[in-house]
């Protein structure tokens, strides 16, 4: 083993053996732990340590003298630059794995609580092509490859319709070909970058804040309907025109083509007035016969049909007989409250984006349930005795918090409402553990089922279902 500098060491011949939190390929170096990525266990590489601490170091890998037998080509051309897909190289049996090991190892450390036998994690069936959703964004000043740097720039198009590189908000990569969304996806993406490279128009400069042509969002569903928002920083009435036109004229499929004029310093469009240009306003998303209409700023699960398996396990911990009065904590746009509003005497969700309530609210009466009732604040605000008193105490509470996990003072409401189930849903089993843990006086964890809805990379999603301790 070499050394370089005393501070950042150069380490030779290091065997990756694990993957731990985030998907960070782990090695071990003289009893300290070592993160690095874009490796998998088995490799055998040198490392540039970029960051050295007590008690682990970070690196960089600067050569792969020895692939492990389990890596598998990547399928993508952009693998290792856009920044998504990142384990394309692990067999789809192994990426399984270690997020089923990352649930075990995160509630068992963090959350330090009995725990019954983890359930296998549920696959997805789809492992590209499975987004209903992606946004890719403009630039007059993509990322160039090693080869194109230092070349005659004249000759090159440095014009860019993709995905940021990781860690440079002024840098797109191009994208040819994106694994994660269906046709007509990259056909439309290409046939707008295609003519805006043709007809002159300005791709975004993220730098100084200027030029036509921001973004674009691809919504699709498994209705068949297909979305399309086109995102200009500036109004140039004629030139906007002309390409929603030939987007329309060349895509006649689309079922909802809108754009929005966005200005300010970032490309969120939730405060944006977003106008149809032509057809709906709206797709449809469809569940066990239930519609979900999903306007350009609804959140709806990226997977859908994953999302379906997601929502039948929460359901069936859930243990629904008829009767129950059901709390769904941070509902969004009421997908899981108005699933479960079937099996059950009442459903009452809450959500902190006032427009996700308003699409609750939609979905219910497009699909005439009326045991439903959605509120829309900051959840320890809404969730009082009070409102439990005026609402009525409920007998099972599903809760499907961001990645934050819930506020202390939701736990506590949780904790005096004393329900006899709780299932907990997490995109995130670390803040998951802290939570759990916090009501383990009360609660026993008694089922846990991690379910794959992103595959080829490391997040995960994890149902757990708490019963109430006799006491």
């Amino acid at each position: 083993m070499g050394r370089g500098k005393k501070n950042k060491p150069f380490l030779q011949g290091v065997t990756i053996t694990d993957i731990g939190a985030e998907g960070k390929a782990i090695a071990r170096v003289d009893d300290v732990v070592v993160f690095t990525t874009h490796v998998i266990p088995g490799d055998v590489v040198d490392l540039q340590v970029t960051k050295k601490r007590t008690k682990y170091m970070e690196a960089r890998v600067t050569r792969v003298i020895t692939e492990s037998p389990d890596r598998v080509p990547a399928f993508c051309e952009h693998f290792e630059i856009c920044g998504g897909c990142k384990w394309q190289f692990l067999p789809y049996e192994k990426q399984l794995y270690y997020k089923q090991k990352q649930v075990a190892d995160q509630l068992r450390r963090i959350g330090r609580i009995e725990l019954p036998e983890i359930t296998t994690i549920l696959g997805s069936a789809k492992t590209t092509y499975y987004r209903n959703k992606l946004e890719f964004g403009f630039s007059n000043k993509r990322w160039l490859t090693h080869e194109e740097i230092g070349t005659d720039m004249e000759d090159i198009n440095v014009n860019a319709l993709g995905f940021h590189v990781p860690g440079m908000f002024d840098k797109i990569i191009n994208i040819n070909k994106c694994w994660l969304q269906g046709d007509p996806s990259n056909q439309i993406r290409n046939f707008i970058k295609n003519y805006a490279d043709e007809n002159g128009l300005e791709f975004f400069d993220r730098r100084i804040q200027a030029g036509l042509l921001r973004n674009i969002i691809v919504r699709s569903s498994t209705t068949g309907d297909l979305m399309l928002i086109v995102c200009f920083y500036s109004e140039q009435t004629e030139n906007r025109e002309r390409l929603l036109a030939a987007i329309a004229a060349e895509f006649p499929q689309i079922t909802s083509l809108m754009y929005v004029i966005n200005g300010k310093g970032n490309d969120t469009i939730q405060d944006q007035e977003i106008m149809v240009y032509k057809g709906n306003d709206h797709i449809l998303e469809e569940m066990e016969g239930l519609k979900f209409k999903i306007g350009p700023k609804s959140f709806y699960q990226t997977n859908s049909e994953q999302a379906y398996e997601l929502y039948k396990v929460a359901r069936e911990f859930a243990g629904l007989k008829g009767n129950e009065v059901v709390y769904d904590l941070y509902t969004g746009t009421g997908t899981i409250a108005n699933f479960i509003a079937r099996n059950v005497q009442k459903v009452v969700g809450i959500e902190y984006v006032p427009e996700a309530i308003e699409d609750a609210h939609v979905n219910s009466e497009l699909n005439e349930i009326t045991n439903t009732s959605f509120f829309a604040g900051d959840m320890k605000k809404i969730l009082t005795s009070d409102f439990i008193a005026k609402n009525g105490k409920p007998n099972v509470i599903i809760t499907d918090p961001p990645r934050a996990g819930m506020d202390e003072d939701v736990v506590k409401t949780i904790l005096e409402a004393a329900p006899e189930k709780v299932v907990y849903v997490s995109c995130n089993p670390a803040t998951q553990a802290r939570d759990l843990a916090l009501m383990d006086e009360f609660y026993k964890v008694t089922r846990i089922q991690p379910v794959d809805m992103f595959p080829h990379t490391h997040h995960v999603e994890n149902v757990v279902l708490l019963e109430k301790r006799i006491l």
